[in-house]
């Protein structure tokens, strides 16, 4: 018989409904959960934590308490990315041990650990510190396809995180790609070597998932990832209700309240369709090539549209596999997905292969987040560190431990327990804002104003999407007392003020006068002249749609003021865009004459950040 691990309240909802499903949406059927005779339930980590202070106004640690107040039989799992605990960049051994042990007491039983590089040396003090707390250590294999990636690489893998005592052992298949024949080759050579259970975690992207589990039980699998019916399939896991009923009368065939599985789908189902959500289920073979998850792709689609550069996708798509054979094979999962994903945008829309180099891509490179699958050609490596030599020793070994400096930085009126403060050492940007919205939060009237314009916008983007699907050039209609016109180009609204009624002469929607939008411009280069006064000075210009920063971190000075002297080179600010920091730098010595964005302002591709004289 086998076991099942239910995703759908963390991989499967982040895979299709980009992680929105909110605490209070998932309280009504978490005890049904708990009746259907899961194995566990994989409900926390992963990207969870970050979308639930960063869009959800959640709180994350109190989110896994109110879940486990109600799940009492099933062991509660989570996605834990190894030293980068569930950010983005390795963080030091005394925050990892912290979180594990917070996470353990609020009643996390299963840890799910992986290594985006499958480097034994970011897994090691993750493993260590879940069996030091008793609980179980689920050991990941991320599977991917390269001439290094082979059975024989993936079992001295298997072996060494056996050395380092983990319970289970998951072949973490992010993209979907894995074959039914690799999947039964894999899981046969792994139960021959190693005695502890095996899982296999897939997604429906290539269309093979279903196929590649009947595989995987025939060798022996011990556990497979499914989701309900209303999350599944398309980049997600496969429903469970299919695989049961692929598995009727098998000896694999698990028993399961399928009456209840079909009570919690129905309420799923309900719930997407009040959330608006909708997405496209089919399969892409492609995904066998540039091997690109789908969160992934997601994100490179919208970084592509807001530099309108939709056209260069193609292109994108086939630099990502080059990119990653630049940088010695990584496996595209969180952070290094994004990774190879940014410097392929950057490769292909700047006209120049690593003219311009973000600063995670510049760590990668230099062993920062731990060492490649396959070496890194000298002709890269050069290119993107100049003279500067990788470092060759576990990344955590350089770092310090962070929570004693965080206890004395974090503003003690924003603390209400003792987990604010690795919240805060995880995402100090993002958490102030979560703790300041806490302790002050906005009024009624302003939340329902906020709603109002989230859903403003989205009835413009549905229109805007439509017109442009079923090629409309032209298209006007009255909404809430303006005239709003479409045309090829942009969006125009026309005010009216308290507009009569129409009279039965006239046409059902007002005519407005005749508007040519005034087309958006074209962005080129990230600097261009202009005039202030009698002096011309450059735009520096914002290169990515992402949130911009002035400084490194809440409690460093800012990289640059207005009025200071600038050397080329030098870091002017930082743009968070696709999970990642990119440094904005210097092309040149000269004077930054305006600083024209705030901290933490949402900035658009093109958008003008710094005014600045060259000298």
């Amino acid at each position: 018989m086998i076991k099942i691990v239910d995703t759908t309240l963390r991989d499967a909802h982040q895979s299709l409904w980009a992680t929105r499903m909110k605490t209070e949406e998932m309280l009504p059927i978490l005890e049904k959960l708990d009746e259907v005779g899961y194995y566990s339930l994989e409900v926390w980590g992963g990207a969870t934590f970050d979308v639930a202070i960063r869009y959800l106004n959640d709180d994350p640690w109190e989110r896994l308490s109110l879940i486990k107040a109600k799940v009492k039989k099933t062991n509660l799992q989570m996605l834990l990315r190894g030293q980068n605990i569930v950010g983005y960049r390795n963080y030091p051994d005394d925050l990892l041990e912290a979180f594990i042990e917070k996470a353990s007491e609020r009643g996390i039983t299963i840890f799910r650990i992986f290594d985006a590089l499958n480097d034994i040396r970011n897994l090691a003090k993750a493993i260590e510190f879940v069996k030091k707390k008793g609980k179980h250590a689920q050991g990941t294999i991320c599977y991917t396809i390269s001439p290094v990636h082979t059975i024989d690489y993936y079992l001295a893998l298997a072996k060494e995180e056996v050395n380092c005592g983990i319970d289970s052992l998951c072949i973490k298949d992010m993209a979907g790609i894995i074959s039914p024949t690799v999947a039964y080759n894999l899981i046969k050579a792994l139960k021959s070597e190693i005695s502890i259970p095996v899982n296999l975690h897939s997604h429906s992207s290539s269309g093979m998932v279903v196929a590649s589990y009947l595989k995987a039980m025939e060798a022996g699998v011990d556990m497979i990832d499914t989701c309900h019916f209303p999350l599944s399939f398309g980049t997600s896991q496969p429903a469970i209700e299919t695989i049961l009923a692929l598995l009727e009368e098998t000896p694999y065939y698990p028993e399961l309240n399928r009456s209840m599985i079909r009570e919690i789908s129905q309420y799923l189902e309900n719930l997407r369709k009040e959330k608006g959500i909708v997405y496209d289920k089919m399969v892409d073979d492609a995904v066998l090539t540039h091997q690109i998850p789908g969160g992934m792709m997601s994100n490179l689609i919208a970084q592509l549209k807001e530099m309108r550069a939709e056209d260069k996708l193609p292109e994108v798509l086939a630099e990502v596999p080059k990119v990653r054979k630049d940088l010695g094979y990584p496996p595209l999962v969180t952070p290094t997905s994004q990774i190879v994903g940014v410097q392929a945008v950057f490769n292909v829309t700047k006209g120049s292969r690593y003219k311009v180099v973000p600063k995670e891509v510049k760590d990668y490179v230099k062993g920062l987040y731990g060492k490649p699958p396959a070496p890194i050609k000298e002709e890269i490596r050069r290119k993107v560190l100049g003279d500067e030599i990788p470092i060759n020793c576990r990344p955590a070994d350089l770092l310090e431990p962070i929570l004693p400096k965080v206890r004395k930085e974090l503003n003690q009126e924003l603390v209400e327990k003792e987990e604010d403060y690795i919240t805060y050492a995880l995402f100090p940007e993002i958490a102030l804002k979560f703790f300041e919205r806490r302790k002050n939060p906005p009024k009624e009237e302003a939340v329902k104003e906020e709603k109002g314009n989230k859903e403003k916008i989205s009835l413009l983007k549905e229109i805007f999407e439509l017109a442009e699907k079923f090629n409309i050039t032209s298209l006007e209609w009255q909404y809430e007392g303006n005239v709003i016109r479409i045309t090829r180009g942009g969006i125009s609204p026309v005010p009216t003020v308290n507009p009569p009624p129409a009279t039965e002469s006239q046409t059902k929607v007002q005519k407005s006068p005749e508007v040519i939008p005034t087309p958006p411009p074209s962005v080129k280069e990230e600097k261009k002249e202009v005039k202030e006064g009698t002096k011309e000075y450059e735009e520096i210009k914002s290169p990515m749609v992402g949130t911009f920063y002035s400084r490194p971190k809440p409690d460093a000075p800012p990289l640059v003021k207005k009025g200071e002297i600038v050397e080329p080179g030098q870091v002017l600010c930082l743009i968070e865009a696709m999970k990642l920091m990119n440094e904005i730098e210097a092309e040149k010595r000269g004077k930054i004459v305006d600083i024209l964005v705030k901290d933490g302002q949402p900035v658009e591709f093109g958008q003008t950040l710094f005014l600045f004289e060259p000298l």
